[in-house]
């Protein structure tokens, strides 16, 4: 029997690039499947989940601004590829025999709800998963930004930043094995260190608003219910 959740409604933050496994680009299937199941197992336990994914599996609007293209214009690009993401992502919950809603911040009315927060809200009581596509609808902002701006709206305790590392280290732990990790920090320290966990603006809203982050290790099967269940996995991101 799954552990009883330590938090009643989650916002779980997915990039891009976890959809492309070991592929780098695009949306590996069976790297999407096991997401989908880890998913499966968290909702599980009785939370309510609300999911903001990236899209850098197939478009960065800032990499495409710093090359010259209009930041507008890029961005909006990129707010359309999470909506790809996002029905991908529906897809493969729906084959596990989870109820899922997509709710884009740009009208799309065949393919996905226009995001409406009371709609959004009911359909968590009604324990169903709702997927956030398009960031916040507008550009300049990022999914990061999208997914603090939703936690909040949606009342959630908490949002769940899944990495490919246990957590939050004060150097790249790909590049130098005596990189830390830290159990805790306050935003304060993050903003001050300059780690790269979300951009600062959803971390500022964050703080603003007392909504904790944990960061955790999203390629270790499990992860999303042992973090649900309150196990002491990955970095907390809270006040002092």
């Amino acid at each position: 029997m799954s552990k009883a959740p330590a938090y009643r409604r989650v916002l779980l933050k997915l990039s891009g690039e976890a959809l492309a496994g070991q592929e780098g680009f695009g949306i590996h299937l069976e790297t999407l499947t096991s997401i989908a199941k880890d998913i499966k197992e968290a909702v599980q336990t009785g939370v309510q989940m609300g999911i903001v994914i990236g899209a850098g599996n197939f478009f960065r609007g800032m990499a495409a601004s710093a090359k010259g293209m209009d930041r507008a214009s890029a961005d909006y690009m990129g707010m359309l590829a999470t909506c790809i993401n996002s029905l991908a992502l529906q897809d493969a919950l729906e084959k596990q025999g989870l109820a899922t809603r997509v709710q884009s911040a740009i009208e799309m009315a065949e393919i996905a709800e226009p995001y409406i927060r009371r709609k959004a809200i009911r359909h968590l009581e009604k324990n169903r998963i709702v997927i956030f596509a398009a960031g916040t609808g507008n550009p300049y902002f990022t999914t990061d930004t999208a997914a603090a701006l939703r936690a909040m709206e949606i009342n959630a305790d908490i949002i769940l930043k899944a990495t490919k590392v246990d957590g939050i280290y004060d150097k790249d732990p790909m590049k130098f094995k005596d990189a830390h990790l830290f159990q805790k920090l306050t935003y304060i320290e993050v903003l001050n260190k300059g780690l790269q966990v979300m951009d600062s603006t959803a971390i500022s809203l964050c703080m603003d608003n007392r909504l904790p982050i944990i960061t955790f290790n999203l390629t270790v099967p499990g992860n999303i219910s042992r973090v649900i269940s309150g196990n002491p996995i990955g970095t907390l991101v809270a006040s002092a």
